[in-house]
């Protein structure tokens, strides 16, 4: 019983981080939206991991902890290394997406990641993944494709934001794997410092010289993305990737309101009816209670 009391707020605490995360990646997205009208998106890409690591790894030197020397003899380099990949390739394709289609028609199409992730942990991480669960990512899966319409109004926009939803949910589950050991600021700094160069070839290729007003919109957008994904890393060390997954759909919400706000893109009839499948399926998996003692969800 001491367990589960413990347990309950863990969880409790992980939802609320992922759902703060959720809320704040938009604010990113739709600066880098902004700046993709006057420079290539691969090149904003890494210059969004270069501004992250400006942030992240000084801040690491400072604290004095979380050194790599433990990670690499335990062999978690190369988790590391995959986790960066495919948050490199979410984040490459996705900045492909918003540079051609409206900012809340990229996130909504990239929402393949929550059901792939759920169904990801289950295979590969072996955790529970019950009716309930199913349900609420099933309910917002289905939401997910009307805000998409694949083979109705689908471009090059909305597949690389497909795509970037299918690297998302490897980057989640790989992270889960990989977040209850080591410190969640030396595993972001391990992951931007992998973004720079990973990317530095397209970017070179892409290059541009921003003015001094992007360049400032260039650190807030990577101190916003900086933190966020701290944010993501320890809602991963408190909670299951199957029950943080379906939270993934509030940066639609986010991702709607900042296109309207900022870029004046009023989602489409169909478009509104998706988002309220997938609020009704982050529902589904909310309205449970923590204090049950057995059973899955």
């Amino acid at each position: 019983m001491r367990d589960l009391r413990t347990a309950a707020p863990r969880r409790a605490l992980g939802a609320a981080l992922m759902a703060a995360a959720m809320l704040s990646f938009p604010c990113g997205d739709a600066i880098a939206k902004l700046l993709s009208t006057q420079h290539a998106p691969l090149f904003l890409a890494w210059a969004r991991y270069a501004a992250g690591a400006a942030f992240v790894v000084p801040a690491l030197l400072l604290t004095g902890r979380g050194t790599y020397v433990p990670g690499i003899a335990r062999g978690h380099v190369p988790i590391q290394a995959l986790r960066a990949a495919f948050a490199v390739g979410a984040v490459s394709l996705y900045y492909l997406a918003i540079a051609r289609i409206p900012l809340a028609d990229a996130v909504g199409a990239y929402f393949v990641a929550p059901i792939l992730a759920a169904l990801l942990s289950a295979a590969v991480l072996g955790e529970a993944l019950g009716p309930r669960r199913l349900l609420a990512v099933g309910v917002g899966f289905a939401g997910a494709l009307l805000v998409a319409r694949p083979g109705v109004t689908m471009g090059a926009g909305t597949a690389y934001a497909l795509g970037a939803g299918g690297c998302f949910a490897c980057y989640m589950v790989a992270t889960r794997a990989r977040a209850q050991s080591g410190s969640p600021l030396a595993t972001l700094a391990f992951q931007y410092v992998a973004g720079v160069l990973l990317l530095l070839v397209p970017a070179l290729l892409h290059w541009s010289v921003p003015t001094v007003a992007a360049w400032l919109l260039i650190l807030l957008m990577g101190l916003v993305s900086a933190v966020s994904h701290l944010l993501v890393i320890a809602a991963f060390r408190l909670a299951e990737a199957s029950l943080l997954a379906p939270l993934v759909y509030l940066e639609l919400l986010g991702g709607t309101l900042l296109g309207l706000l900022v870029f004046g893109q009023l989602p489409a009839p169909v478009t509104w009816l998706g988002i309220a499948l997938i609020v009704a399926g982050g529902l589904v998996l909310i309205e449970r209670r923590p204090h049950a003692e057995g059973g899955t969800e």
